[in-house]
């Protein structure tokens, strides 16, 4: 079975917030990888987990649908869920999917960070 060809490490900026940094390519095969992310950046003081796509180097459609179910696992722990680092391929790809409605976009850490509510 191939392997997922993706790195992400997780960071807490503070207790609120974790960032978790995504080097690689976001497939199927990055399923438990992103899964075992979220499950490290989410603790019940978690409000908000960012997403850095600045080292991204390629997602298709199955890693849209495990942004997806990202997402809903998210909500379910009434979490924000916000990105950034995506280049302008990706943003179109985010804004023809509407995943840019529910994933608030921004250009930096600093502006993501900042609109943490």
């Amino acid at each position: 079975m191939p392997q997922a060809n993706v790195t992400m490490n997780v960071r807490h900026p503070n207790s609120a917030v974790s960032i978790i940094d995504i080097a690689g390519q976001v497939t199927a095969f990055a399923e438990n990888v992103l899964m075992d992310a979220y499950t490290e950046a989410s603790n019940e003081t978690t409000r908000a987990v960012i997403l850095n796509f600045s080292e991204l180097e390629y997602m298709n459609s199955s890693g849209i649908g495990l942004l997806v179910t990202l997402l809903i696992r998210a909500q379910r722990q009434k979490q924000q869920l916000l990105a950034y680092g995506l280049n302008d391929h990706y943003r179109q790809i985010f804004d023809l999917t509407r995943l840019d409605e529910a994933i608030a976009l921004y250009s930096s850490e600093a502006e993501a960070l900042a609109a943490v509510g």
